[in-house]
């Protein structure tokens, strides 16, 4: 792929204003973000429309067991966009392409992994998530056909890794809106009209997943990359694969433990009864789009932060980093009142029983806490990564973990309401914020010491 044909598309990070470039950065992202959610969002919506609570319930508590695998997979392809970002801002082009090139084969072989794994294990999943028994039929169903289109996940998510990694945004958002229109258009044909409940959304869902990647492989191949890379030349090298585990591992390991304790907690609240499990499940979905924007938030300022980190220009990341906070402060206000005043009118989105509606606004009201509280996490998690202090990530998220499971248990023996048992995760925000706050002052000079000068390293 030329160079030149893309030397106009790349975007300058390391130079001139610094809230224009960003804000112009994570706007395609959280588009990209909140289209790609529609694919289990909208499985939820139409399945509830059609289905039965038996049918939302096996969708709700399957799709929250793959959306733990996906985010796994998600945050470890962002060792390839913060290398990808520091090499770029470095001005390394022969070395970004030879990332890139490791990426592709690397996140291949842990596809089929991945994929293999999640279809053995599907039902022993759902159980550990105390599944309803009327619903685990339609979960495992939900969850086998899901795993086939888990090589297209993970395609996408590395494709995506890359185009953010090189400071382009709007190939992904390209991508994904058409593969949502077509999920959306295989999810009304086979649950809608052929009444194939979860069969049918995880089969839209699948063909949806494939597009995406189409898509992102033929505009890839037609734009080309800022760097020279020839694809019939891709070769693994182990090195460069240690760097991207070295520094995705802590997030995908943060990842992997943050979802796991949500869904220990789902499988605390299972434990109330089917009208509670469906009703978790839509309050899930909703909690999906209210944090689409902190986490474009996190991605847009750690690719922003890794350019800079790369070219020395620590000043600009700080002020990325401010800039991000009130961002996010802004939009967590508006979600966190509409949230806490109007949840059955919001839940009334994905579900028509009216007790189902009750329970999920219910539990959504924690959430109006913790998406405040989230404005300054996701911000200091989004900073951290781009300077690769990924490892901080990872304690951060421990911290969450046995917080927010240890006060679900404690806040279950004191009440049954689903509102005081969701408090547990805005206590472990608290927690996590406080942490990173005497983080980033305790190592302040020593991370400007390290990224903060003229010359750049051979």
């Amino acid at each position: 792929m030329a160079e030149n044909s893309t030397k106009k598309r790349e975007t300058d990070f390391t130079n001139g204003p610094v809230l224009g470039p960003l804000v112009r950065f994570m706007g395609p992202i959280l588009a990209a973000l909140m289209i790609q959610s529609l694919y289990s969002a909208v499985d939820l919506m139409i399945v509830g429309q059609f289905g039965t609570a038996v049918n939302v319930s096996g969708v709700s508590v399957g799709g929250s067991l793959t959306f733990a695998v996906q985010s796994f997979i998600t945050s470890l392809a962002m060792g390839t966009t913060i290398l990808l970002g520091q090499y770029i801002g470095e001005g390394r082009r022969k070395d970004a392409s030879r990332v890139v090139g490791t990426s592709i084969l690397l996140f291949a072989g842990i596809a089929v992994a991945v994929t293999v794994l999640l279809f053995l294990f599907a039902g022993s999943g759902l159980s550990l998530l105390q599944t309803p028994a009327e619903a685990m039929g339609e979960g495992t169903v939900y969850v086998r056909i899901c795993s086939v289109g888990m090589i297209f996940i993970v395609a996408y998510n590395v494709m995506g890794s890359i185009f953010r990694g090189i400071g382009d945004s709007k190939t992904p958002l390209i991508a994904v809106g058409i593969a949502c229109a077509v999920n959306i258009a295989g999810d009304l044909l086979l649950v809608g009209v052929f009444h194939m409940a979860a069969a049918g959304a995880a089969i839209a869902t699948v063909v949806a997943q494939g597009i995406s990647v189409w898509i992102a492989v033929s505009i890839a191949g037609k734009r080309g990359l800022p760097f020279d890379l020839k694809w019939k030349e891709l070769h693994f090298e182990r090195a460069l694969a240690l760097q991207v585990f070295k520094l995705g591992i802590p997030l995908a390991l943060q990842s992997l433990v943050v979802s796991g304790s949500f869904l220990i907690l789902q499988g605390i609240l299972n434990s109330l009864g089917l009208i509670a499990s469906a009703g978790i499940g839509v309050a899930g979905r909703l909690v999906t789009f209210i944090m689409l924007f902190p986490d474009a938030a996190v991605q847009a300022l750690s690719a922003f932060v890794a350019h800079n980190v790369g070219a020395r220009r620590l000043h600009r990341a700080k002020k990325a980093l401010l800039h991000c906070i009130w961002m996010n402060l802004a939009f967590s206000c508006l979600m966190s009142i509409l949230s806490y005043f109007n949840g059955t009118v919001l839940t009334g989105i994905f579900t028509s029983d009216p007790a189902v509606m009750v329970a999920a606004a219910e539990y959504l009201k924690a959430y109006a806490v913790d998406c405040f509280l989230c404005s300054f996490l996701f911000s200091f998690l989004g900073y951290f990564n781009g300077c690769g202090r990924t490892t901080l990530t990872m304690l951060q998220g421990l911290l969450g973990v046995v917080v927010r499971i240890t006060s679900a248990f404690i806040l279950k023996g004191l009440s049954e309401s689903l509102f005081v048992i969701g408090l547990a995760t805005p206590i472990s925000t608290v927690m996590q914020n406080l942490l990173c706050t005497i983080y980033y002052f305790a190592t302040d000079k020593t991370i400007t010491r390290q990224y903060e000068s003229e010359e750049l390293p051979e």
